[in-house]
């Protein structure tokens, strides 16, 4: 049902934009999703849980060379197969944001550490800013393999100071004045995934109602053959992604099932918010892998919920 409301939020963007002249992107949309996506995730997360990162410190470290080393080189050899900056930009950007919106919730149905799940969570969204400075380092040094001019035109380093202001710091204050309005806090739990579902779908609608959203139709009638290198290639990520975190990972312990999650899945809405206003710098091309993303991750994560973790 959540994929059928992306894919119809999508093609109405796209329809919009089409008539109506589209959107102007505005920064605000990222304090948006911190608010609806972000903070109602933090509720959990206390202080006092940052001993667990010494506590289970090797399991950490683990985690951080999968997702911030491992899978950014896995992304990096697809995309250079690609032949396209753009794709490769999407793909790299996908590789470099652990975890997602939907994360916890399946860390719950698995019977994992929700304590360690929503830590590691906290960790990747402040790593967010070290995942935009991997972009731009990816920018710098694959421009002139893929033949392209990489020109910063919204200075994606100096972007990271309004993540950690709009992404991390406004949803943490927000998240603790909400827990002391106890009614508050609960119905925000309580309604937790209606909100999400609702706040991606805004998201959607309004990422692809944007202006430049519409170039993606200029690039079905002059290149359509990067919409199937995209789907290939983003299914490559992901067979390799769970490959390797099945391998590295012990599903016994509830606390390794914890970070499996955050290794097998991505934020793909947040980098659909990067691309978006990233695409001036590394091409249309590069939502397009991001899009197939949520057709791909999102029941691919079910069935790895329904028939791994269940039938164990």
């Amino acid at each position: 049902m959540k994929l059928i409301s992306i894919i119809i939020a999508a093609i109405l963007g796209l329809t919009y934009g089409q008539y109506y002249y589209g959107f102007i992107f505005s920064q605000k949309i990222c304090l948006f999703a911190g608010i609806t996506l972000i903070m109602p995730t933090l509720f959990n997360v206390q202080l006092s849980d940052i001993k667990l990162i010494f506590e289970y410190k090797t399991l950490m470290l683990k985690a951080m060379v999968i997702n911030y080393i491992a899978l950014p080189l896995i992304a990096l050899g697809i995309g250079l197969l690609t032949d396209s900056f753009g794709i490769a930009a999407g793909l790299f950007l996908l590789s470099v944001l652990s975890g997602g919106g939907m994360v916890m919730h399946r860390i719950k149905n698995s019977d994992s550490d929700t304590s360690i799940g929503f830590i590691l969570l906290f960790i990747n969204i402040v790593f967010i800013t070290l995942s935009l400075l991997m972009l731009h380092t990816f920018g710098i040094y694959t421009s002139e393999y893929f033949g392209e001019s990489y020109i910063d035109e919204i200075n994606i380093s100096n972007f990271a100071k309004e993540v950690i202001y709009l992404l991390i710091v406004i949803p943490f204050i927000v998240s603790r004045v909400v827990i002391f309005i106890r009614p508050l806090k609960e119905f925000i739990s309580a309604k937790q995934g209606f909100i999400s579902n609702i706040s991606i779908f805004l998201i959607v609608f309004y990422l692809f109602g944007l202006q430049s959203s519409q170039s993606l139709f200029e690039l079905y009638d002059f290149e359509p053959e990067l919409i199937y290198i995209s789907i290939v290639s983003v299914i490559t990520f992901y067979a390799a992604a769970f490959a390797l975190a099945r391998l590295v990972y012990n599903l016994e312990s509830p606390q390794e099932r914890a970070v499996f999650w955050h290794s097998i899945t991505r934020y793909i809405t947040l980098a659909l918010v990067i691309s978006t206003f990233s695409t001036g710098t590394f091409g249309v091309a590069m939502l397009v892998p991001i899009m197939f993303a949520y057709i791909i991750q999102i029941p691919f994560s079910v069935l790895i919920d329904q028939y791994m973790f269940k039938k164990a």
